[in-house]
């Protein structure tokens, strides 16, 4: 893989609004097992892609105060990542990429303790593509003012939809203090989610911060938020979210099935304390 840093690839760096250089958190030869292709023997098995990421931002708040709120939490952001690679099975780089981009660039919820990126450098590199030919990458530069993201009001909270195509959805579900996503099921849709916030209720028990689930087809499951914050889930849906697939469904007789996730941040980055949380 090319050693030389992605930050140095654009020249002159991205600027604040004072015209002032913005400062770099670069991630480095992070390597995934993923559905990622649009050949036949691509959908059905994982293979290893490769990601470097540069985050442009102004870390100065956060070297004077000492907090991850001022800049970003690269444990959880890798973690975040990793699940929607591994659970969007995108058709091409460069789908993954966009989409991956408008993830980073999505202007950070309240839960997640991280500040706004400006900029991003992202290169994703497919290491079989080409057998022992030489390697298959692809490398896109964003910033944050490319994009606009829709938001959906819904009884639970509201939605942000970060990516979909006729494939795949990628959405934000933020849950308001109080308010639950009331027990469903579904019946077509793929749907994987990743928890954020530290809080949250899932199938009536708390459920770690950076814990991703892969939901079945006709399981029920819920959400409450008993915090007095909104706590988001990011969740992949493939195809893309159909409304009526939705099925709101009775609790079953013995309770809501227990479910055991995959944990997607590291032990310390999911306690509340890592959040700066004050209840």
């Amino acid at each position: 893989m090319n050693n030389r840093p992605l930050s140095d690839t654009f020249a002159p760096a991205p600027r604040d609004e004072q015209g002032r250089p913005l400062d770099v958190i670069e991630l480095r030869h992070l390597s995934f097992q993923c559905i990622v292709g649009v050949y036949p023997a691509e959908r059905g098995t994982p293979q290893p892609l490769e990601l470097d990421v540069a985050l442009y931002l102004d870390t100065r708040k956060a070297a004077a105060e000492g907090s991850l709120r001022d800049t970003v939490d690269y444990a959880r952001l890798t973690g975040e990542l990793r699940f929607l690679l591994e659970t969007a099975d995108f058709r091409v780089l460069e789908t993954a990429a966009e989409a991956l981009c408008r993830y980073i660039l999505a202007p950070p919820t309240a839960d997640t303790s991280r500040t706004q990126v400006q900029a991003v450098t992202l290169r994703l590199t497919k290491p079989e593509a080409l057998g022992r030919v030489g390697l298959a990458s692809l490398q896109v530069h964003r910033t944050a003012d490319e994009y606009r993201f829709e938001l959906e009001e819904k009884p639970f909270g509201r939605v942000d939809i970060i990516f979909q195509d006729a494939h795949v959805g990628i959405y934000r579900l933020r849950i308001a203090p109080g308010r639950t996503i009331p027990t469903h099921e579904h019946r077509v849709m793929n749907e994987a989610e990743l928890v954020l916030g530290h809080g949250l209720l899932l199938q009536g028990k708390p459920v770690p911060a950076g814990t991703g689930f892969r939901w079945p087809q006709h399981l029920p499951h819920r959400y409450d938020n008993p915090r007095p914050i909104e706590q988001t889930v990011l969740c992949v849906d493939r195809p893309a979210f159909i409304p009526h697939d939705e099925v709101e469904v009775p609790e079953p007789p013995g309770g809501l099935v227990p479910v055991e996730g995959r944990a997607y941040y590291p032990a310390a980055a999911s306690a509340p304390e890592a959040e700066g949380e004050r209840w």
